[in-house]
């Protein structure tokens, strides 16, 4: 009897952090710590924008991204730096907070801009940067990355890349992972558009997966350590009481159907696993933060400093 053939595909990809735009970076630690999270000292990166990072048990973190110069961030993207030209796009087109990328690890950013090219969903040439950064204890060093981009042209306001760490020092980041809302881990993302699936092939691209589960208002995809829900419209607003801009009528529409102005992807909502959902709930209440409770967890929606919605889920 012949042995049958054995097939391997590549492993999901696993995601490393959200990109959250912000106005103030000073506005972003006030907001975050009221939710319970602890806020690492500013970073700087070389092309004119600077970060404060919640970083997570499990290797995520959170990036809420302002601009520390203009000037610096426009010239850069002139020169072709995607991360500053998709930054400057996303605050023209939809203000200055939100939820713009998601962003997956790597081993080889090279490797993964040439599966782009390949899927068609290319976001532009790799990005080299290196940065300085000062740990806890005052000493300096270097850290050297490489971006790879992923993008689909009809969503303008959503984008991927995958990080690849090519020199980052050893640093001990366990004090910052120690956040007084219980939070341990990203649980899932959601993304949504008026037509959801309509994305799905551009979503499994950049997650390195090669099929998802799909049923009438929902496609999910499992990365390596999260699970990302494209849902459609209506889902939308039955999960999290969020409408998406609404359908035009129909003289209005395409030959699909569909508006033209209104169908783009957008990421919404970051799912946190909690490791007491009790510590959590009595942390928000106590700070005067306003939540709501649907399907088990804690919906905290936008606010000045918070892009996106955060919802609070256990274990």
């Amino acid at each position: 009897m012949a042995a049958m053939s054995e097939f391997s595909f590549p492993p999901p990809r696993r995601i490393d952090h959200c990109v959250l735009p912000v106005a103030d970076l000073g506005m972003a630690r006030r907001r975050l710590t009221s939710l319970g999270f602890l806020v690492a000292p500013d970073g700087a990166h070389p092309f004119g924008t600077a970060n404060c990072c919640v970083y997570l048990a499990d290797g995520t973190f959170l990036e809420p991204l302002a601009q520390a110069d203009d000037r610096d961030e426009r010239e850069a993207a002139r020169r072709g730096n995607m991360f500053t030209a998709r930054d400057l796009a996303y605050r023209y087109r939809n203000g200055e907070e939100g939820f713009s990328a998601l962003v997956f690890d790597t081993e080889d950013a090279a490797a993964d801009h040439a599966e782009f090219v390949e899927a068609g969903f290319s976001g532009g040439n790799i990005l080299d940067f290196s940065r300085g950064f000062t740990d806890a204890s005052g000493k300096t060093d270097k850290a050297s990355f490489r971006l790879a981009f992923a993008a689909d042209w009809r969503a303008p306001d959503c984008f991927f890349f995958t990080c690849q760490r090519v020199r980052v020092p050893v640093v001990d980041r366990s004090a910052l992972q120690m956040h007084g809302n219980g939070a341990t881990r990203i649980k899932g993302i959601v993304l949504a558009a008026p037509h959801g699936s309509d994305f799905a092939d551009f979503v499994l691209a950049a997650a390195n997966v090669a099929s998802a589960e799909v049923d009438r208002d929902a496609t999910r995809i499992k990365a390596e350590n999260a699970v990302i829900e494209l849902l459609e419209g209506r889902a939308m607003k039955d999960r999290f009481g969020v409408s998406l801009p609404a359908d035009r009528g129909p003289a209005d529409r395409g030959p699909a159907g569909r508006g033209p102005a209104d169908q783009g992807l957008r990421l919404h909502a970051i799912r946190f696993g909690v490791r007491e959902m009790g510590q959590t709930e009595a942390l928000l209440r106590n700070a005067g933060i306003i939540y709501e409770k649907r399907d088990g967890g804690l919906v905290v929606h936008p606010a000045p400093g918070q892009g996106a919605i955060f919802v609070f889920e256990a274990e």
